[in-house]
């Protein structure tokens, strides 16, 4: 892609993350009701959305790993490819697989171990001598929150004043967000915090998943990494 089609669409996937705060807002004022058995409900508009995203996220991290093939070190390429898959796995459990897109039956063991009773491991339940340990509410919960915040909010100030998290993050090739991505993340946790209402979790994970498409297209160390 030219760099003026790159840019475009950094504009178009900026002016969606605005758009859908916009939107859920508003609907958060119409109706909390509708907005948790419509607006973002189970396999509704802002889950697929959300799983969608993250596949284009994966694609652009495919493609920037066969760029950097040529140029770039073995490792560079390794950790891009690596990060591809993650996104892919993401977008996958978001919408379990497919299960209820295709329809097919959840197998025992998942039944016995996912809360949900799905074919995802986002919902697994872990006995351990100390309790149920429920993956949602720990490792994909407020853990899982925290690193983002810091990635988006935190990286993008440190990267270019701090030598040694500049030189880890390219020697990694993470692709590190512009300050265009800490604002609105930033926005996008104001929003979430201020409304109370089910289901408000889903609109971050989608804002997160465009947030993720942005950077990875035009990341601050864009040199580095695509």
């Amino acid at each position: 892609m030219t760099e003026s089609t790159i840019q475009r669409l950094d504009t178009v996937l900026l002016g969606l993350i605005g758009a859908v705060l916009a939107v859920t807002v508003g609907v958060y004022f119409y109706s909390t009701d509708y907005f948790s058995l419509t607006y973002a409900r189970e396999d509704g508009l802002v889950e697929y959305a959300t799983a969608l995203f993250l596949l284009v996220a994966s694609a652009i991290l495919v493609i920037n790993a066969a760029a950097l093939r040529g140029r770039g070190t073995r490792l560079v390429v390794i950790c891009t490819a690596f990060y591809a898959l993650l996104f892919f796995f993401a977008a996958g459990e978001e919408i379990s697989w497919g299960q209820r897109i295709f329809g097919w039956e959840t197998g025992e063991t998942f039944q016995e171990i996912n809360k949900q009773q799905e074919t995802n491991l986002h919902n697994l339940i872990v006995p351990t001598p100390w309790g149920d340990f429920h993956l949602a509410k720990t490792l994909f919960g407020p853990i899982l929150t925290t690193i983002l915040l810091l990635y988006l909010v935190f990286l993008p100030l440190l990267y270019p004043r701090v030598a040694w998290i500049k030189r880890l993050s390219d020697r990694f090739a993470v692709p590190v967000p512009g300050r265009r991505h800490a604002v609105l993340a930033l926005a996008a946790s104001l929003v979430i915090a201020a409304i109370d209402v089910s289901r408000k979790w889903e609109v971050y994970e989608l804002v997160f998943s465009l947030l993720a498409t942005s950077i990875f297209l035009l990341p601050q160390n864009r040199d580095k990494t695509t």
